[in-house]
């Protein structure tokens, strides 16, 4: 078993459960997010129990720093990411700045949100030179995943448990789940989920299967643009 890293988790889940008590009182609005896409639209909810991400979310929205990002990065049967401020298509009067550097503690609410098919979460970098977990503050991705068989789902937690990764082995619900719905399990308790898709999961399924370069980090051929992003409630 990698102790470290399960202690880590473990560390993860209670600074969050903290941090929570002293945040999610002020705003218990079920706030919703509407993205116009060239491909259609997605509306968004955001999660309470995740108010870092919530409100760095909201604030990015009001500010129109999603307004010309493209979903550079798309993987079939896996995810779409967008947020990318190397991938803004934006007009040359456009001289806002943001700050692209800052992140977000990790706010992991395993197993309450898990990474089946629609779900809202933070891409972030990896283990190695982030071991908080901690988010970038502008790239998100959408969850897609495949559906799992339930022997499928089995030799997954069998794997989980040899790898001394226990902790994280879907209980029953989730697993049916999986299996009825699709997901990515792998990504469970590593990355911050904060949201879902509550309309326009066709439109995700399409831009999912939109043709892309494996050679230059999987960006579709034809830019998948998210032409504007507003604050429904």
């Amino acid at each position: 078993m990698n102790m470290k890293k399960t202690l880590m988790w473990m560390m993860l889940m209670l600074t969050g459960t903290a941090t929570l008590s002293a945040q999610t009182a002020a705003d218990t609005t079920q706030h919703e997010v509407v993205m116009e896409t060239t491909m259609g639209t997605i509306v968004l909810r955001l999660y309470n129990d995740t108010p870092l991400h919530r409100d760095n979310f909201l604030d990015r929205v009001r500010t129109g720093y999603y307004n010309g990002c493209t979903f550079q990065r798309v993987i079939r049967n896996f995810m779409i990411q967008a947020g990318n401020p190397q991938a803004r298509q934006v007009s040359a009067g456009d001289t806002v700045q943001y700050d692209v550097e800052r992140r977000v503690p990790a706010e992991i609410r395993y197993p309450a949100h898990y990474h089946r098919r629609g779900q809202l979460c933070a891409a972030r970098e990896g283990d190695d030179t982030n071991p908080e977990f901690a988010s970038s503050s502008h790239d998100f991705y959408i969850t897609w995943g495949r559906n799992f068989s339930p022997r499928q789902m089995e030799y997954y937690a069998d794997q989980l448990r040899r790898e001394g990764r226990a902790y994280v082995i879907p209980d029953s619900v989730m697993q049916q789940n999986y299996i009825k719905y699709g997901g990515v399990p792998h990504l469970d308790g590593g990355y911050t989920v904060f949201g879902e898709v509550i309309e326009g999961l066709d439109v995700v399924d399409r831009i999912q299967q939109t043709p892309v370069d494996h050679d230059h980090g999987d960006r579709p051929f034809e830019d998948v643009v998210i032409l504007r992003a507003t604050i429904r409630k």
